[in-house]
């Protein structure tokens, strides 16, 4: 999809880091836009930023099935079509796994992965309708390799990735393409936002922990992230890699598919 002029874009997580560059960026070149997240502060602070775009917003936990299939029917009202959607929304969870509570694990497969699941099902029948869609369903990194104190993200987000590429061939001789996205280190505050313990080397200063990820390890911007994520859709791959960090890892998992953590536990 190389042309987003007068599209219908949906994104999930759309009021703060990718989720709002990607709604601007779409906006800058001519999308009609359809936002969800759970704060509503956020949602308008990402439609002001969109300037003159035709912006659709709505107060929706990816996480609940109705309250998605409600917002598919809002957007249809308001739309009339959809072209695009982006699966972004998520959150982080750090602890390790012996210890992590089932209401944890509940949680962030409710909307690291549920709403996926949720906003793909929800708008694949109108993407089907149009001869030119596509679906992206953001997973991580941490979607190819496994980390400590990461287990219940790494789960989340591993599920993504099979859950996409299953879609992918699935829908492979249709008019819909699917893209899973693996972002590396971003420059956004979901490390802020973590439900955070203790992590493998027993560090619970969350906020100590969350700026330096953010101003040390995390490498690329969101800006950077959504420039990419819309310029592999154009060019229809079906696997978008976000980083330097992000190749290397993919990489490293590729030639030691046991064994990365030897050589990853050493360089972080």
């Amino acid at each position: 999809m190389k042309d987003l002029n007068n599209r219908v874009v949906v994104i999930t997580g759309a009021a703060s880091g990718i989720g709002a560059c990607l709604a601007e960026q779409a906006a800058a070149q001519g999308a009609r836009l359809a936002l969800c997240d759970i704060s509503e502060d956020g949602l308008e602070t990402t439609r002001a930023a969109c300037g003159s775009a035709d912006v659709l917003t709505q107060r929706v936990d990816v996480a609940d099935r109705d309250a998605m299939q409600a917002f598919r029917d809002h957007v249809i009202e308001r739309f009339g079509q959809v072209d695009l959607v982006i699966n972004n929304a998520g959150v982080a969870h750090m602890q390790m796994l012996v210890d992590a509570s089932y209401e944890d694990f509940e949680w962030i497969m409710g909307i690291n992965f549920w709403g996926v699941v949720h906003g793909s099902k929800a708008f694949l029948p109108d993407l089907a309708k149009h001869p030119d869609a596509a679906l992206v369903n953001l997973s991580s990194v941490f979607g190819l390799v496994a980390v400590p104190s990461q287990g219940t993200y790494n789960a989340s987000k591993f599920a993504v990735r099979g859950f996409t590429e299953a879609l992918r061939i699935e829908m492979g001789e249709t008019n819909v393409h699917v893209m899973c996205v693996h972002p590396g280190g971003i420059k956004t505050a979901i490390a802020h936002s973590a439900r955070f313990y203790t992590d493998h080397r027993g560090n619970q200063n969350q906020a100590k922990l969350a700026d330096n990820f953010k101003n040390k390890m995390a490498r690329t911007t969101p800006e950077a992230a959504a420039r990419t994520i819309f310029a592999d859709l154009a060019k229809k791959k079906g696997r978008c890699l976000i980083g330097t960090d992000a190749k290397l890892i993919s990489l490293i998992a590729r030639l030691m598919p046991v064994n990365y953590w030897r050589v990853l536990g050493r360089l972080t």
